[in-house]
């Protein structure tokens, strides 16, 4: 019985890391059609969301089908619960790339908004803790993780800044409404990414160590 058990939580395992890639590609394209105006990639990451949300649905019936054969206990458990969750997230990232990427397709059809938008900054940070939080999970690094939740702040900062930005250039000059919301949705759609990726991150502490470290102050 334990043989059947290893076997179906490695073949999770390995679902699990073909999502990850999917929505690490998806994350990527979106910053690119953004940052560099790419509207030919929108209906790429649109096409790949499908697969995505594909595999989800998958990897979910596998968990709750270890859970009713198998009954798994302690850190077991904790791993099938750990990967529905992330499984969750990393299909809500998925959602919010396509979002950024339609918000870059209407923008690649307009003149570029001239204000000081830090988004290559904002994206190297979501990227980074989109690359770190699924390295962690796949390393089990409860340290790598924890740093993935401290580089959420910076994220959120910069956020907020454009947001402020963005605020007083509409304010000035009302034709720019229409580019400035998508442009603040982008950002609100990179923010949301950066929380899923911290989300991932705590999951992983908690499907290692069992310790719930979310609303935690971890500085």
């Amino acid at each position: 019985m334990k043989k059947h058990l290893e076997r179906d939580l490695e073949r999770v395992k390995k679902q699990l890391l073909e999502v990850e890639a999917l929505v690490e590609d998806a994350v990527n394209s979106a910053i690119t059609a953004l940052t560099d105006r790419r509207a030919e990639l929108v209906d790429e990451i649109i096409d790949n969301d499908e697969v995505i949300d594909s595999k989800e649905v998958a990897i979910e019936e596998e968990c709750l089908k270890i859970l009713a054969l198998h009954q798994p206990v302690a850190s077991d458990l904790r791993f099938v619960i750990g990967v529905m969750k992330v499984i969750n997230g990393l299909e809500r990232m998925g959602d919010q790339a396509v979002n950024i990427a339609e918000r870059a397709g209407s923008l690649a059809k307009e003149p570029a908004l001239d204000v000081p938008l830090d988004y290559h900054r904002m994206a190297e940070v979501v990227r980074s803790m989109v690359r770190s939080s699924l390295d962690a999970q796949v390393n089990q690094d409860t340290d790598l993780a924890r740093k993935v939740c401290l580089m959420d702040d910076e994220v959120d900062e910069i956020h907020s800044g454009m947001f402020d930005i963005l605020q007083a250039r509409m304010r000035e000059n009302p034709d720019t409404v229409e580019r400035a919301v998508h442009y603040l949705s982008a950002s609100r759609d990179l923010e949301r990414i950066a929380d899923l990726a911290t989300n991932i991150a705590e999951d992983v502490v908690f499907m290692v160590e069992g310790e719930v470290i979310r609303h935690t102050d971890l500085s």
